[in-house]
């Protein structure tokens, strides 16, 4: 089975390194995919420095600006489908995402779930380091999500996913409309709708040690305006 793990980046030179480090250290072979967004502090320089070391195994999409979160991994999955990965898992370059944590994740996608969620939420609040007001924002959020979509999720914003090949392959790109933080809720929303087995595997999100935050106000109120429709949504496969 051929696993592949996605890391959208956008001035990531703090971190880009050691992450990719970190992912080719661990007991289970994962390929890694980095999509940079035209990083103008070196990010994707430092990723083809690396790819000497990871030959075959390290690969990079550039592209020309800040295209958000939500069209990064979608390029992302499609590269992936279009490479032969049986699995893919999508995490942020900041360490706020344990990596050792996809070993975890994997295990639950290879025992049958189609979509698996690192939870901050499905078991109490696990999260380090964070100001109690984003807490709050982060974890109602979700509550919000859960009672209006009626989705079975405890985390739905959450980015610290693995999906299955058969899962993104039912999934229409195309039909993905949310860019930022509410991607992340169109994409199980979606995988849910369509009948795809979810599975919530606890983990601990730590805040990030190095970098900024690219969380804005914004990309919040996509999110939180973009579920009001998610019901009212037909839901189809992607046609093949």
């Amino acid at each position: 089975m051929r696993r592949l793990v996605i890391i959208p980046t956008y001035n990531e030179k703090e971190n880009v390194a050691a992450m990719i480090a970190k992912v080719f250290s661990l007991p289970e072979e994962f390929d890694l995919l980095i999509i940079d967004d035209g990083s103008p502090d070196g990010t994707a320089a430092i990723v083809k420095q690396r790819q000497q070391d990871f030959p075959g195994r390290l690969h990079l999409v550039e592209r020309s600006g800040k295209l958000g979160l939500g069209t990064a991994y979608l390029t992302g999955f499609r590269w992936g489908l279009d490479h032969g990965y049986d699995y893919m898992c999508e995490m942020d370059c900041d360490f706020s995402h344990n990596p050792d944590d996809l070993v975890r994740l994997f295990a639950a996608a290879a025992a049958g779930s189609d979509v698996v969620v690192g939870s901050r939420y499905v078991k109490g609040v696990n999260v380090v380091n964070w100001p109690m007001s984003r807490l709050m924002m982060s974890y109602f959020a979700s509550k919000y999500v859960r009672t209006v979509t009626r989705m079975p999720v405890h985390d739905a914003t959450a980015g610290f996913v693995c999906y299955s090949r058969k899962a993104l392959e039912a999934i229409d790109f195309d039909r993905i409309k949310m860019k930022g933080y509410g991607f992340q809720i169109e994409m199980k929303y979606t995988a849910w709708r369509l009948g795809m087995k979810i599975e919530e595997v606890s983990i601990v999100f730590v805040d990030r040690q190095e970098g900024t935050s690219k969380m804005s106000g914004g990309i919040f109120g996509e999110a939180l305006f973009g579920v009001m429709g998610l019901p009212w949504r037909k839901i189809r496969k992607r046609q093949q």
